[in-house]
């Protein structure tokens, strides 16, 4: 017989079970204990049903409770949380956050390049700002938002966040308040900080989506550029920032209305940084921010203030500039530059051994190398200490590089690489001036030949 029908619109809905089910028994049971306990996963409750009626229950039914339990839920379940879509008003806020953009497998110079985004965006045209960034820091956080707003040369009425430590701090019960450094600062630009509700990321879905839209587009162009190398991370924020502008320029309408409802921008940028002071410990090292620095060790008991970015730390005794340091990422970590201490440590060798920072001092992979040598070649481990100090003294008065290139050499002759091996190469001493003796002068022999003169 002939049916103008497809196959599929023939086929009728089944309403019958192919196989009994295991559960109907208990199911009652089941289904109580669900309306009892909101939110029990299946699984913790099929694992509980294994425990209390061994055997009647197999390991393979799983999937069918599972199927069981969500029917439930859909048919008889508790009502879940209805999130209302939100229309956005033109320059009511701009909202900021940080995303980590290792991803991309950016290098500078040759090097892996670890980094995160501050990243910006107007919700109601998805105009975006980024500027890069080595954590989720005040100072960072200080840079994105301004930068943003120099770019477009107004101001929104919000500037919105999640419940970073940067912007924010906990308060009694769950609560948190903003960083009064944070709050300032934004309120220097006329606009006023807000904050999502704890524990709501669907609250910030805008600058969330915004930050994967970001790093797919950056991906592709990374493809097309043919590499991802560059020479300096300045020149790795303008080509982000180009690539931006190129985006924005497809929602310029948008972006238009954005500019027109929001106010000028009438102030100056203020310091990217934030300002401490510290005293310099005896062992010539200042604590910042949970990490060690070192020092000079002239400045061992004086006070010195400090510019802390969110790349580098500058410290400054007076008004003069001492030193810069990458800052460090985390706690408990630790900067020590071998020079500022290594002249008290060839005078008190014996600190060497149990030294908290003693893996600070092993520059570069060479002198470490170096140092087991030393101490699987020398008498004991104290003579090996004393001449690993002396390697590194010589490295500070002269070159890193030469001394390291010297210990290179004598490893691969293997020939122990003690101080003064390492000298002769680096420093080696000059052949002395021979003595010519010129024997007594006397006045009388250039009277002759003055004499001798006249006469011709």
């Amino acid at each position: 017989m002939r049916v103008d029908k497809l196959p599929s619109e023939i086929k009728k809905p089944r309403d019958w079970k192919t196989r009994p089910d295991p559960f109907e028994k208990d199911w009652e049971e089941i289904r109580q204990v669900l309306k009892d306990t909101p939110g029990l996963e299946a699984k913790a409750l099929f694992t509980d049903l294994l425990r209390r009626k061994v055997g009647t229950y197999q390991e393979g039914h799983l999937r069918t409770f599972q199927r069981r339990v969500k029917k439930w839920l859909a048919e008889e379940g508790p009502d879940k949380e209805v999130f209302f879509p939100q229309q956005h008003r033109p320059g009511e806020s701009m909202q900021t956050d940080f995303t980590w953009a290792s991803v991309l497998g950016v290098t500078i110079k040759g090097e892996i390049f670890e980094h995160m985004l501050c990243n910006s965006t107007l919700p109601y045209s998805n105009w975006g700002s980024a500027t890069v960034c080595r954590s989720e820091s005040l100072a960072a956080l200080k840079r994105g938002f301004q930068t943003a707003l120099f770019r477009l040369g107004r101001v929104p009425y919000w500037s919105q966040t999640d419940n970073s430590t940067a912007a924010t701090h906990n308060l009694a019960h769950d609560k948190r308040d903003f960083n009064k450094d944070y709050a300032d600062f934004v309120i220097h630009f006329g606009v006023k900080p807000r904050t999502i509700a704890v524990g709501k990321k669907e609250q910030n879905g805008d600058i969330e989506a915004a930050n994967g839209v970001l790093k797919r587009m950056l991906e592709q162009l990374l493809k097309l550029r043919g590499h991802r190398d560059f020479d300096s991370v300045e020149n790795y924020e303008a080509w982000i920032w180009q690539s931006m502008q190129q985006a924005n320029l497809t929602r310029s309408k948008r972006v238009a209305e954005e500019l027109d409802a929001m106010r000028p921008l009438s102030v100056g940028k203020l310091p990217e940084f934030s300002e401490e002071r510290s005293k310099v410990s005896s062992g010539s090292t200042v604590r910042v921010k949970h990490n060690s620095y070192s020092v000079p060790s002239r400045l061992i008991g004086a006070e010195v203030s400090l510019k802390i970015y969110d790349d580098r730390i500058e410290f400054y005794y007076g008004q003069d500039h001492q030193l810069t340091v990458e800052r460090l990422l985390g706690r408990f970590g630790a900067h020590i530059d071998y020079r500022h201490v290594i002249s008290s440590l060839v005078k008190k060798p014996g600190a060497f051994e149990r030294y908290r920072y003693r893996e600070e001092l092993f520059p570069t992979l060479g002198f470490r190398k170096a140092y087991d040598a030393l101490v699987a070649g020398c008498s004991s481990p104290r003579t090996a200490d004393v001449e690993y100090l002396r390697v590194l003294d010589l490295a500070a008065s002269t070159m890193q590089s030469d001394v390291e290139l010297a210990l290179e050499l004598l490893l691969d002759e293997e020939v122990l690489p003690d101080s003064m091996a390492v000298k002769n190469i680096v420093s080696p001493s000059k052949d002395s001036v021979p003595e010519i003796d010129m024997g007594s002068l006397k006045l009388s022999d250039y009277d002759a030949l003055l004499s001798e003169g006249a006469m011709q």
